[in-house]
């Protein structure tokens, strides 16, 4: 089937993109989300496919990336920090209004499809997408398929306790899962700020340090150093484990640019081999790469 609908179902915005059989990008709209309403959420949906399926005169599949996951138990959408969706069946609903079916995936999942398939990773056969944002998120790629796991889990790497934690680490931070000491504590937007302020008591946001260290701040470089030796131990754990051919980051924090050069310089000692060929690069799609991984979703030589 040729034209290819992706929706990115974010908390405050829900985007629509549609592709062609190339990948290129025939039209495009953002709207707000309906914060906290799921009847006005699935009829938000339903309604710019209609207004792009009526505008480009064809009708489409559609993919949709969304917060949270499909529960393999109940049908259910889990874990998403949009809570209205939580407990709600989003695909058996959205295919009731729009009589068709709809495929879903977490947004983190579509971040890594769509680098896979046509990104930064394109030539790659393993690819692990890390999430680097509000919170730390991941998915799994192979042979650009998308690999969801026994669990509906697979590449949720944010909710491992953060390796070899000692010194300025310590104590461990605690997480809204209910444990302490999980990656995303340390490696997310906040847990940036959070460590920088525990060492120096200045409030400051994660773009703000990222700027400073850049600019000489000498606090704010060694929070960032701090960083990528927390980000290399923790991805040296995925590659110990997964052993990827690339690593993409994406989030707010994958604009750090000296991660690239830094990180795998400080991987290779936790890594359980004699060189590491992986990779580790910055999306080619960034934020458009959730829409994008949405609607390759049905592509047939990803997902046939």
């Amino acid at each position: 089937m040729g034209l290819k609908l992706g929706i990115d179902l974010g908390g405050t915005k829900i985007e629509i993109a549609a592709l062609d059989t190339a990948g290129a990008v025939v039209a495009r709209k953002r709207v707000e989300t309906p914060i906290g309403d799921y009847p006005a959420t699935v009829e938000t949906i339903a309604a710019l496919v209609e207004e792009i399926e009526a505008k480009l005169g064809t009708r489409g599949t559609l993919g949709i990336a969304t917060p949270g996951a499909r529960s393999l138990a109940s049908g259910l959408i889990k874990n998403a920090n949009s809570t209205c969706l939580n407990g709600k069946p989003l695909k058996e609903d959205l295919e009731a209004r729009l009589s068709r079916e709809v495929r879903t995936a977490n947004d983190a999942n579509c971040f890594a499809l769509s680098e896979a398939v046509d990104g930064a990773a394109r030539d790659a056969r393993v690819v692990f997408g890390a999430i680097l944002g509000t919170g730390v998120g991941g998915g799994i790629v192979v042979d650009r398929r998308v690999i969801d796991g026994a669990n509906a889990i697979a590449g949720e790497w944010g909710h491992n306790p953060l390796p070899l934690p000692a010194g300025e680490d310590l104590p461990l931070p605690a997480c809204y899962c209910g444990r302490r000491g999980c990656i995303e504590t340390y490696l997310s937007g906040p847990g940036l700020a959070a460590d920088h302020a525990r060492v120096t008591g200045e409030t400051a946001d994660a773009a703000q340090i990222s700027k400073r260290a850049a600019s000489g701040d000498a606090a704010c470089a060694a929070a960032v150093a701090r960083y990528e030796a927390r980000l290399a131990r923790s991805l040296a754990t995925v590659l110990n484990v997964l052993d990827p051919d690339v690593v993409v980051l994406g989030g707010g924090l994958s604009h750090i640019g000296r991660l690239y050069e830094h990180v795998p310089r400080l991987w290779g000692r936790h890594v359980f081999s004699d060189e590491v060929r992986t990779r580790l690069v910055p999306p080619v799609h960034g934020d458009a790469s959730g829409v994008r991984g949405a609607a390759w979703l049905w592509n047939d030589a990803v997902n046939p």
